[in-house]
């Protein structure tokens, strides 16, 4: 499970508002419900396990999220796959990523460099394991935005990186591109920590279109099948 979506025991459960909104929320993005499915509130509630005021505030929130999209009938559906919208989602990320990592190569300290060292190296031995490859990449990812210490990137990265989880998984899914990905982080640390912040953006943004390009090869299958 992503970090983030987890409920932990020590959260109320009398919360039923927030845990609503969080397991919602890792259906959604986790594909547990089809792009377009409709979602009916009284199946939600006993599934849940919660009274319809607590889901209806949690559907409420993931509306303004995008992550649910209200009917005219006053239904509401998961958001279809939209090549487009997924394009520029990743765009998007690819600008800010290339952002952090130029910010990353200025202030990276040895400690750092240890640090993003020892994930490409876990990335490497776990690039035969789809989740936990992609597990490992995000922590790269996530390792540079701390380390560029932009609080505004690092908040607007957070945003469409939760978007991007319901795509993530598409772009992981055959051996061939984690170990594309794999190559791309590598280029990435070599960037980062060699004091050369150009080169360093060019090269996260370079890994974030690759990843584009095999969503949208696999969003285009999925949606011709």
């Amino acid at each position: 499970m992503q970090r983030g979506y987890a409920l932990t025991r020590s959260e109320p459960r009398a919360s039923g508002g927030y845990f609503a909104y969080i397991e919602l929320k890792r259906r959604i993005l986790h594909l547990e419900f089809e792009p377009g499915q409709r979602l009916y509130e009284p199946a939600l509630a006993e599934s849940l396990e919660v009274s319809r005021t607590p889901l209806r505030e949690a559907i409420r929130r993931l509306i303004a999220e995008n992550l649910l999209t209200q009917q005219p009938t006053g239904g509401v559906v998961v958001p279809a796959l939209d090549p487009r919208e997924i394009a520029e989602l990743y765009d998007v990320r690819a600008a800010l990523e290339a952002l952090m990592a130029r910010e990353a190569c200025r202030q990276v300290t040895d400690d750092d460099v240890r640090q993003l060292t020892g994930i490409v190296e876990r990335n490497a031995a776990l690039v035969n394991f789809a989740d936990e490859a992609m597990t490992t990449g995000k922590s790269l990812h996530d390792a540079i935005a701390r380390i560029a210490n932009n609080s505004w990137a690092s908040r607007l990265h957070d945003q469409v990186s939760d978007h991007m989880v319901r795509y993530r998984h598409l772009t992981n899914s055959t051996q061939q591109r984690r170990e594309a990905a794999l190559a791309e982080h590598r280029a990435i640390l070599e960037a980062v920590i060699g004091d050369d912040p150009e080169h360093a953006g060019q090269t996260a943004y370079a890994h974030v279109i690759a990843a584009r390009d095999q969503a949208l090869q696999a969003i285009g299958t999925r949606l011709d099948g």
